[in-house]
């Protein structure tokens, strides 16, 4: 027992993997299903365990960098299988997981790192140089692809014609292309840590080579079984939806929470420990990685396939949206340094979010 305790980081994803591997091939019932609700918890953790390994080998901002990479692209090949799958009923599935995605990290992810934070360290510093273009950028993002189809005339309904899909698309890949240059390249120190901020594994001996490749892999196995199980769990969470007599969107909100658990847990835990820094770049860094890769692979798939798309938000989402950038823009405002209502005021608007997702 204590070898495997000491082991978990490796078994853990490999179990994981066995037990979705069993969930693709068997009935799932319901000691299937709580094996694989705690396996995917189990695997969350390992998920984090790795990435903070890779991050302390390649250093910031390119270890945060790995993260949100890794889980976007599976997280766009589960839309895109699940949209190919479900086909016109799926339409609004890319809109509402992404919706979702960026409300979970710019307020439930942020809003509890500022929050946490504050409780044990009172005040922590980021780089208002490299938050400010990020936010800057994502509101952009979540205007063209989330928002202007809600009032574009040329496609019935919230849709984009696809000439517009397209342009989205190009565009939207283009400024994620265009951040990371900014991030890892042009202005890397922008996404450092502030000087006199406390880090301690700055002081640790960083992993080996070999190390640090194990870890890549088995983050990768982790993350694997994370977003499959949460696809395979995602039927009892529609049932159980349906008999709550919920919106269909809670399934959304409800995947994208699972499919986040990795990056959110470890934006947590590195503001507890008084890195918000790589908190706020693992936050920001996933939400524009969100939309800049996953627009153009949905886009390119349903134009290629004819598979209808819906983008166009409605009213109150776009109300939170904008409420939620507002108070970003006053929090960068701040000078760089967070407060403990800053982030319960996040919170409340995470807060609202899920309840009128309940109670539209």
């Amino acid at each position: 027992m204590r070898a495997l305790m000491s082991h978990w980081p490796v078994v853990a994803p490999l179990l994981a993997v066995a037990a979705l591997v069993s969930a693709l091939s068997l009935p799932v019932g319901v000691a299937l299903g709580v094996v694989c609700g705690l396996l995917l918890a189990a695997a969350v953790v390992a998920a984090v365990h790795h990435a903070e390994i890779v991050a302390h080998r390649v250093g910031e901002p390119f270890g945060t960098l790995v993260l949100a990479l890794a889980v976007t692209a599976i997280e766009s090949s589960l839309i895109v299988s699940v949209m190919l799958a479900g086909g016109a009923s799926k339409a609004a599935l890319a809109r509402d997981t992404m919706y979702a995605t960026v409300m979970i990290i710019e307020n439930g992810v942020i809003g509890a790192c500022v929050l946490l934070g504050a409780l044990r360290h009172r005040e922590q510093a980021f780089r208002i140089e490299g938050a400010g273009p990020a936010v800057a950028a994502l509101a952009t993002l979540v205007t063209l692809v989330l928002v202007l189809p809600a009032f574009t005339v040329s496609a019935e309904g919230p849709r984009y014609t696809s000439a517009q899909l397209g342009f989205v698309a190009i565009s939207s890949l283009v400024m994620w292309c265009v951040f990371v240059f900014f991030q890892t390249v042009r202005h890397r120190d922008y996404f450092l840590p502030p000087q006199g901020a406390s880090d301690e594994s700055v002081h640790a001996a960083p992993p080996t080579t070999s190390q640090t490749w194990t870890s890549f892999a088995l983050l990768l196995v982790a993350l694997i079984a994370v977003v499959g199980l949460a696809k395979v769990l995602s039927p009892a969470i529609e049932a159980g939806v349906r008999e709550a007599g919920a919106p269909p969107e809670v399934v959304g909100v409800a995947i994208a929470l699972l499919v986040l658990m990795p990056e959110g847990l470890a934006a947590i835990r590195s503001a507890l420990a008084d890195r918000l820094q790589t908190s706020m770049n693992l936050a920001l860094g996933s939400a524009l990685a969100s939309i800049g890769l996953t627009i153009p692979v949905v886009v390119a798939v349903c134009l290629s396939l004819g598979i209808p798309l819906i983008l166009g938000l409605e009213s109150k989402d776009i109300t939170l949206l904008a409420l939620t950038f507002l108070v970003c823009t006053i929090g960068i405002g701040s000078g760089g340094r967070t407060s403990l209502m800053l982030g319960v005021v996040q919170l409340v608007i995470f807060a609202a979010f899920l309840f009128l997702a309940v109670v539209p």
